[in-house]
């Protein structure tokens, strides 16, 4: 089978296209590598298995892009709150007219299964615990608000299509671990980097808030199995990605890192910003797919503390930190803009 993933070089993407593509698929990637060439090694070792095309979902050419596609995950969109919040409209013209025209085309052009990457984030400030992909959605930010339209979207295009475009949504946990896109702005991930670094942890709000945790190679998994299962199984499905085990308040989750990591502090600073509480079931995904996180919080700890301390990881890489990354492209694309004459800065053409 080939598989579109859109998003392909980001976080989750860098580590589940190579996944797929052990798995014997072949991959089609789009992707704007505003975080560096992360494919590389994969395309290195898969050849023509692995497409890429540096794109924009916005913009491509459906007729290249779907060739021989017979399913599609979609990664793409700009992550987290505080870079989705940098420039509203952007997300809006991205996240959401983006994501509803990738799935359009993607109807249009004959592809089966159509897996959209939403997040446990839409809970927001969860009513209770133990949320299940039924409970009411209370999205408290522009970027859950903008996965709830998407998901809306493509299920209903799912539901329209009287079968012939299957369409699954996941709703993933906090991610976290290594990949060749590394991530500081995720919880699991900076705390061990501040307790590494700094010897320091933060609390925000006392840490009372709830959140599900996920490890990327596990999200990798759900998503290979959402798009190649049996249509019976998840086709019209909402699932929840995760395990309750890993369901933890940030207090407790910073209590284990600084026993992962002797000498660490914790540090309370006051009130949280962040208004999302949400502890979630995962039985659907478990019992529709048969699927079980292999990887624990503690398992994730332990790999991004070594990763730093052997150095296949810089901390203080700006790729590594999602906003810094997206302030810098923006800062440098207005001054590249007022330099240019005709066109070119150095240049004269």
């Amino acid at each position: 089978m080939r598989i579109l993933v859109a998003g392909g070089a980001g976080f989750i993407g860098s580590v589940l296209v190579p996944h797929l593509l052990e798995a014997g698929h072949d991959v089609t990637v789009i992707d704007r590598f505003y975080f560096g060439p992360t494919l590389d090694a994969a395309k290195e070792r898969f050849g023509e298995r692995l497409r890429i095309f540096k794109d924009d979902i916005r913009t491509f050419d459906p007729r290249i892009v779907f060739q021989q596609v017979e399913a599609v995950i979609d990664l793409a969109g700009i992550s987290n709150d505080p870079s989705c919040d940098l420039e509203a409209h952007l997300t809006e013209s991205i996240n959401i007219d983006g994501g509803k025209r990738l799935a359009t085309l993607a109807r249009e052009a004959g592809v089966r299964r159509y897996v959209y990457t939403s997040s446990c984030s839409v809970y927001g400030h969860g009513a209770g615990l133990g949320l299940t992909e039924a409970s009411p959605r209370n999205p408290v930010s522009l970027y859950a608000r903008a996965k709830c339209e998407v998901e809306d979207f493509a299920m209903a295009l799912g539901r329209d299509s009287k079968g012939a475009f299957e369409t699954v949504a996941l709703r993933l946990a906090t991610v976290f671990g290594v990949s060749p896109r590394m991530r500081f702005d995720l919880a699991v991930n900076v705390m061990t980097k501040n307790a590494y670094v700094n010897r320091k942890v933060s609390v925000e709000g006392g840490g009372k808030q709830w959140r599900p945790f996920v490890h990327v190679v596990d999200v990798a998994r759900a998503m290979h199995l959402a798009a190649t299962a049996e249509a019976s199984k998840c086709a019209g499905r909402v699932f929840n990605v995760g395990s309750d085990e890993n369901n933890v308040q940030i207090a407790h989750l910073a209590y284990r890192v600084r026993d992962a990591i002797p000498s660490t502090e914790l540090v309370s600073v006051g009130t949280d910003p962040d208004l999302r509480d949400y502890n979630v079931k995962f039985d659907t995904i478990r019992e529709g797919l048969d699927f079980h996180t292999t990887r624990t919080i503690d398992d994730g700890i332990q790999e991004v503390l070594a990763a730093l301390r052997s150095g296949k990881v810089d901390p203080d890489d700006r790729r590594g930190y999602t906003l810094r990354q997206y302030v810098f492209l923006r800062e440098a694309e207005l001054t590249a803009q007022s330099l240019a004459i005709h066109g070119h800065i150095l240049g004269t053409a």
